[in-house]
């Protein structure tokens, strides 16, 4: 996992979690903007970096069902599937006390685990 930089620049207040894309998807993160324009790309990571947990104001989001929503480790949220326009959707996962070794400073993170460019 790498940081998943706010499109654009950054953002007025400090994000609530550090938002993450795994590897495989850091390219095309850095598309978003190509594929849904500045202002959406900049809410959809505002989204992810402030509220995770609750509706999207724009766009929506619904938690995965069966082996694709199984959080990924203890501590960790349902898979959700975020649609950020008709042809841009990402799932992530979330975790509000996130350590990367026990003892370890707990963070909450936002982990991108796919983005898919598609349409249905």
């Amino acid at each position: 996992m790498e940081p998943a930089r706010r499109p654009g620049g950054k953002p007025t207040a400090p994000p609530t979690y550090r938002v993450l894309v795994h590897r495989k998807f850091a390219a095309k993160w850095d598309q978003v903007v190509e594929r849904v324009g500045l202002e959406a790309a900049q809410e959809a990571w505002d989204y992810l970096a402030t509220t995770p947990g609750v509706p999207p104001r724009t766009g929506s989001a619904c938690v995965l069902r069966g082996k694709a929503g199984l959080p990924q480790g203890p501590g960790w949220s349902r898979t959700v599937h975020y649609e950020l326009s008709s042809m841009a959707r990402v799932n992530f996962q979330y975790h509000d006390a996130y350590t990367t070794q026990p003892g370890g400073d707990p963070h909450r993170v936002v982990a991108i685990l796919s983005i898919d460019y598609s349409s249905h």
